[in-house]
């Protein structure tokens, strides 16, 4: 069975992803079809779709011009599935503290921008994530930390007693780059792994 794979390529590291939903959706005998979403249009015709890191400003002020905003609100209050990264877990958020910052709405958390640092801080460190068997690989570049979570939102990982990761539904944002490894356990767990079940 193939799956559509909607990517926000606004910005970000498409490409990565792509290979990482694609890696994922073999380990249950799928095949995906990854769409680049640059326009309006495309996402409400996916089974899955992923907002990568990049510039939260820029993907957000993008996002609203071009009209995608509205259909990704619309895609995650359906209840598929959403993978948001870094500057996408920002823009998800209810609450990114910048006002220059449009969010999404689609993840009840507030979050701090660059909470760990600027590109000089940049690290990577094994993470114990809910749903998982061993600990993740967590790449952290610019990341910001989840400072808030609404009463429905699970915290799956945690980085200097700050949630790095969490599940709000059928939405799951995470402040590192899952993406940067070879390491595809966290696009399994947001698109592919049963409620429960370790990936």
């Amino acid at each position: 069975m193939t799956v559509k794979a909607g990517v926000v390529a606004v910005q970000g590291d498409v490409s990565e992803h792509a290979d990482a939903i694609r890696r994922a959706a073999a380990n249950h005998g799928r095949e995906a079809e990854v769409v680049e979403i640059r326009e309006a249009g495309a996402v409400p015709s996916c089974d899955l779709l992923l907002l990568p890191g990049g510039e939260s400003t820029a993907i957000s002020r993008l996002l609203s011009r071009e009209g995608i905003d509205e259909e990704i609100r619309a895609f995650a209050e359906s209840g598929k599935p959403v993978l948001a990264t870094c500057a996408g877990l920002i823009v998800a958020s209810r609450d990114a503290k910048d006002d220059r910052v449009e969010t999404l709405d689609v993840l009840d958390v507030s979050v701090d921008r660059n909470a760990f640092g600027r590109q000089k801080d940049s690290f990577e460190a094994p993470l114990d994530v809910t749903g998982l068997d061993e600990p993740f690989p967590a790449v952290f570049i610019r990341a910001p930390a989840i400072d808030a979570v609404g009463d429905d939102v699970a915290v799956l990982a945690e980085w200097d007693d700050r949630p790095v990761a969490v599940r709000d539904g059928n939405v799951v944002g995470t402040s590192f780059h899952p993406e940067l490894t070879a390491d595809s356990r966290i696009h399994d767990l947001a698109f592919f792994a049963e409620p429960g079940a370790s990936a």
